[in-house]
């Protein structure tokens, strides 16, 4: 896959206060084009890496959606979350130098890459810059953290309602609506990522369409009554705009 550098996509990118350059000064996010490069648009079903490939770059989502998975030994895969724009994938390579899952494209995307090796440096001239990495780490645990909460000993009428809710608040992060999205994800991903069958996250849209509380029209959600699907969800800790729901 081809990319080149380029010098001023930070300054000028509408996602720049949800990535790295959030907090700071206009030199410094210049510094930090200096080593980011776009990767050419990946098509549906496109990999951006694969699980135990070396983690040379992480990734921000520019445009389009993104599933993270892990394939067992026996080939069988699990979704472990969704990334939307703004978002940084590969943060897992970190710990050991090399991916632990596998990114594949939703829909038609594109994203900025960021060598590691560049990063690091960068890192140690720019306090802030390090700062924004531990902030960005430690919404991806408030991230995994949520996810327990989501799968653990909820009904599957609740871990929808959650689900929803979690997009609602990611989508509204990006200055778009919280009430009318788009489920780039298939059926079938949502549920094997909230631990249901796909009979079951059809049936439990259709309720939910069927109460008023969301409207459905094939991968369009609109949610007519957010107290209403707040309510679904049981009393727990205040959901957080994670990544990776």
């Amino acid at each position: 896959m081809d990319s080149k550098t380029t010098n001023n996509t930070c300054s000028v990118c509408r996602l720049a206060d949800l990535c790295l350059p959030y907090g700071l000064h206009a030199t410094e996010v210049q510094q930090l084009a200096t080593i980011v490069k776009n990767k050419r648009p990946l098509r549906v079903d496109e990999f951006l890496y694969s699980q135990g490939d070396e983690g040379l770059s992480l990734f921000a989502v520019k445009s389009g959606s993104f599933r993270s998975f892990i394939t067992n030994s026996d080939g069988l895969e699990q979704t472990i979350g969704f990334y939307l724009p703004g978002e940084l994938m590969g943060l897992d390579s970190l710990q050991s130098g090399r991916f632990t899952c596998s990114i594949v494209a939703l829909e038609t995307g594109a994203v900025c890459e960021l060598p590691v090796a560049h990063l690091k440096e960068l890192c140690t001239e720019i306090p802030g810059l390090q700062t924004q990495l531990i902030r960005v780490l430690g919404k991806e645990i408030a991230s995994d953290h949520d996810k327990i909460l989501l799968l653990g000993h909820r009904s599957a009428k609740a871990r929808m309602a959650t689900f929803l809710l979690m997009l609602s608040i990611r989508y509204g992060a990006l200055g778009f609506s919280s009430t009318e999205f788009n489920l780039s994800m298939r059926r079938h991903d949502i549920a094997n990522f909230l631990g249901l069958t796909i009979e079951t996250v059809s049936r439990q849209l259709a309720d939910l369409s069927k109460h008023g509380i969301i409207s459905v029209q094939r991968r369009s959600v609109q949610i007519n009554n957010l107290d209403l699907l707040r309510s679904i969800v049981e009393p727990s800790q205040p959901l957080s705009a994670c990544s990776a729901d």
